[in-house]
């Protein structure tokens, strides 16, 4: 750790020191995800944005970078920092039944998922591969086509592990015809994830890579259960979500809201880790001074990282759905101001 050491000398010859060691923080980064994970070069152009969020379905041929992303690549050779969220989660056609490929000259056949999430009344129930499934390895195919396709890529990024459990899992899951709570739907998630991310770490990765688990972040008890120890010392990053959705919201409390639990909840192994925003944003319907509220965000994180707990490294600010930017050309005018305020200098 660098120290200052200071000495003084009297008129007499007498001496005294006194030091004090310092730590140098890197700043945090500022980033972005725009709507449909189109690409964002031209929001981001000339602008301190160092850090994106992407989204993709395990059972997307294309995962690494993606269907027409060959800009993600791009920008991640020129140092943007990636999280790209690996979702279980299968977004639709043509890809809903069974699945046989060939990757690096190995044969693999997937089943189809077997698992529905998101499971609000009167909705059409979203599906997704099983935990079962993961933890029999009957998705290890469709970790080793994502794996081949990210080694081409030449930079590390974050794998993120699915991008809300808790929101996958509020109203209980259902795997091959068998119901299972919101809580047990978490065991089953943290022993699916505890699996997939040993599976990566057991072959070769590129220089950089990371990982966390997706999470709103915003219930307390399903919090905790997603991040036992037992799975934090196979994670590199904390992970949650952050949005202002109420005229009462500030930056601060909303920030400061799963930190706090964090902080009362979780052990010395997560504690550790850096955390990474992977979404926020403020809802334009009920604080149509998005400007405003985005003004107040460098503040926010750096009283938070100031004070006793995990530090935010990276905020992803979500340009979609509950962040929608509207008007964009002002919120992007606010964002590109709040990324040049410390603490993103």
């Amino acid at each position: 750790m660098p120290r200052v050491t200071v000495a003084v000398r009297d008129a007499a010859g007498a001496t005294a020191s006194a030091y004090v060691d310092y730590t140098v923080l890197a700043p945090v980064l500022g980033g972005y995800y725009l709507s449909g994970g189109a690409d964002p070069t031209a929001d981001i152009a000339g602008g301190n944005f160092r850090s994106l969020t992407q989204y993709r379905s395990l059972a997307d041929g294309y995962t690494f970078p993606g269907w027409q992303r060959q800009w993600l690549v791009t920008l991640g050779r020129q140092g943007v920092e990636v999280t790209m969220v690996l979702e279980l989660k299968h977004y639709g056609a043509p890809d809903a039944g069974p699945q046989s490929f060939t990757v690096d000259g190995v044969r693999y056949t997937v089943p189809a998922p077997d698992m529905t999430i998101q499971q609000r009344p009167g909705t059409t129930w979203p599906r997704a591969y099983g935990y079962g499934q993961v933890l029999a390895g009957q998705c290890d195919g469709l970790l080793a086509r994502a794996l081949s396709q990210y080694r081409t890529m030449g930079f590390g990024v974050n794998i993120q592990v699915a991008s809300e459990l808790d929101t996958d899992h509020e109203f209980g899951t259902t795997e091959a015809g068998t119901a299972y709570t919101w809580a047990q739907a978490d065991t089953r998630a943290v022993s699916a994830v505890r699996y997939v991310v040993d599976w990566f770490r057991a072959r070769r990765l590129p220089e950089g890579t990371t990982f966390s688990v997706g999470v709103g972040g915003w219930n307390r008890a399903a919090f905790q259960r997603l991040h036992p120890e037992s799975l934090m010392s196979r994670l590199d990053l904390l992970q949650w979500n952050v949005y202002g959705t109420d005229p009462g919201h500030t930056p601060l409390g909303r920030f400061r809201r799963t930190k706090d639990w964090a902080v009362a909840d979780l052990g010395p192994v997560a504690l550790s880790r850096p955390v990474v925003v992977a979404e926020w944003g403020v809802r334009a319907a009920e604080l149509p001074d998005q400007a405003g509220w985005i003004a107040q965000v460098p503040a926010a994180v750096a009283a938070l990282n100031a004070e006793r707990g995990p530090r935010i490294v990276r905020t992803n600010y979500f340009n979609s759905g509950w962040g929608t930017l509207n008007p964009k050309g002002a919120g992007l005018a606010a964002l590109r101001a709040a990324y040049l305020a410390p603490p993103y200098v």
